[in-house]
């Protein structure tokens, strides 16, 4: 691989007698690795049955690599039913590090396509409050896709910049993770196109970019409320350089220590010519030292750790009232929900013209704000009938909902299902649900749910999403 010579002048100055090391590691096969979706699956119940081989990642607790010239878990069952992630180990770094809480409110600032933002919200484990921003609206589709797959059920999906962000949510949120746009050059194995990218946008146009979110993402921040930074660049400038930029900006911030691993190096302030050892808190993790690709990590705390009693205070935006349904919308909607085993309570449903949203407990004041998603959508009301979402069916366990469709992932029928084909059912499909008279039912694989379909007799007519089908 052909590197900047302005980029391997750099590198030597901050590795020193690892350089060659390092060099000698862009030339290695890249690692491919997946998160485990614990929302839906323990670790343990993965690996029972994870059709493929896998290996621990050990300083991700949920993380696995897999071989990625063999295997292809991206065309398996599991992938569609939402079990895993697929991403770099190192770039699983950064949500595993910010000690997020059950009922935590939590901002994702720069959050497609999703890879940090899912594991936030499993994290979470349906309480408190995800916001997951990207400013591009194609690329919050994809986070919109991810979020859903993943059976998240308690985000708000943004499309804003972050000072706008910072009028609806001055000090807001428990915790922030900033994964900031970069040079990327930790990614130059990976994506040997992003060289070209570094040549025409380094370093000095990135950290200008870094400065100004973090200027508008630190306010946003509760007193005791942590914040963690990171990007998948080398760069001082950016890395280092922009966390002493932050601590400049806020005189109760301050750097705190991050669970370590043997593969971790600490942050240079020596390559900003800092005299502050704090900044030595900081991760940098490289190619040559652990596998994976090059990435950067820090964490702050403003002020003193919040008790549990002051995570329950949130200042900056109200709350929104809740606009409730229509009696023919709640009728409808009362009579499919018959077959659920779980509760969805009537005044967290919002209509939106006969879309059905269930929304978190506590949900901003939107009005004004680019948003594509508020809560779980949950289905449509329609022609005298309540349609439910491909969104619901990934939110739910099969174990909460009567009527289940349980096919084994070696069936060619999941294949055809996920195809958006047609299928026929066979007596033994059906007989556990211990009801006879159709309507729609929740595909699983292997007891995951993937869908629904309208069955009439032993046809199941398929309601698989069509943007998210096999090809």
């Amino acid at each position: 691989m052909e590197l900047p010579q302005k980029f391997c002048d750099e590198m030597r100055r901050m590795l020193g007698g690892e350089y060659e090391a390092y060099l000698s590691s862009m030339n290695d096969r890249r690692k491919y690795g997946l998160r485990v979706n614990t929302l839906k699956i323990t670790v343990e119940e993965f690996e029972r049955i994870c059709p493929f081989e896998i290996t621990k990642i050990p300083y991700v607790q949920n993380g696995y690599y897999y071989d990625g010239d063999e295997v292809q878990p991206s065309r398996h069952p599991y992938y569609f039913a939402g079990l895993y992630y697929l991403q770099d180990p190192s770039a699983m770094t950064p949500a595993s590090r910010l000690p997020v809480d059950e009922g935590d409110t939590v901002l994702d600032l720069c959050a497609a396509p999703g890879g940090k933002a899912t594991e936030l919200a499993a994290r979470l484990n349906r309480t408190g409050l995800l916001v997951a921003n990207d400013i591009s609206s194609k690329r919050a589709k994809a986070l919109l896709k991810n979020i859903e797959l993943f059976g998240v059920e308690n985000s708000f999906i943004v499309t804003e910049y972050p000072a706008k962000l910072r009028e609806y949510f001055t000090g807001f949120f428990d915790k922030i993770l900033i994964d900031a746009p970069c040079s990327g050059e930790g990614m130059f194995r990976k994506d040997p196109s992003m060289i070209r990218a570094w040549e025409q946008n380094g370093p000095s146009f990135y950290s200008k970019l870094q400065r100004e979110i973090l200027e508008q993402a630190l306010p946003m921040l509760k007193d005791g409320g942590m914040l963690l930074y990171s990007t998948c660049t080398f760069s001082p400038f950016e890395d280092e350089g922009s966390v002493e930029y932050a601590l400049s900006l806020d005189k109760d911030l301050r750097l705190v220590e991050m669970e370590g691993y043997c593969g971790f190096a600490k942050g240079m302030p020596d390559m900003i010519g800092s005299d502050n050892h704090d900044l030595e808190k900081c991760v940098r993790i490289f190619p040559h030292k652990l596998d994976g690709e090059g990435h950067f990590l820090a964490l702050l705390r403003r002020g003193q750790e919040n008790s549990a009693d002051d995570k329950s205070e949130s200042a900056g935006c109200g709350y929104r009232r809740r606009s409730g349904l229509q009696d023919e919308e709640k009728e409808l909607f009362e009579a499919f929900a018959s077959n659920l085993n779980r509760v969805f309570e009537l005044d967290r449903i919002e209509s939106k013209n006969g879309m059905l949203y269930y929304m978190p407990e506590e949900m901003p004041d939107m009005r004004g704000m680019r948003f594509l998603r508020s809560g779980l959508f949950l289905g449509e009301v329609k022609k005298k009938r309540f349609e439910p979402s491909q969104s619901l069916a990934m939110a739910l366990k099969a174990s909460e909902y009567q009527k289940v469709i349980r096919l084994p992932a070696d069936d060619d029928r999941v294949s055809r299902y996920l195809k958006g084909e047609t299928l026929v059912l066979e007596e033994v499909d059906v007989a556990d649900s211990g009801r006879g008279e159709g309507g729609y039912f929740l595909v699983c694989v292997d007891g995951y749910p993937l869908g629904w379909g309208k069955v009439s007799g032993l046809t199941l007519k398929n309601k698989y999403h069509a943007g998210w089908r096999l090809l």
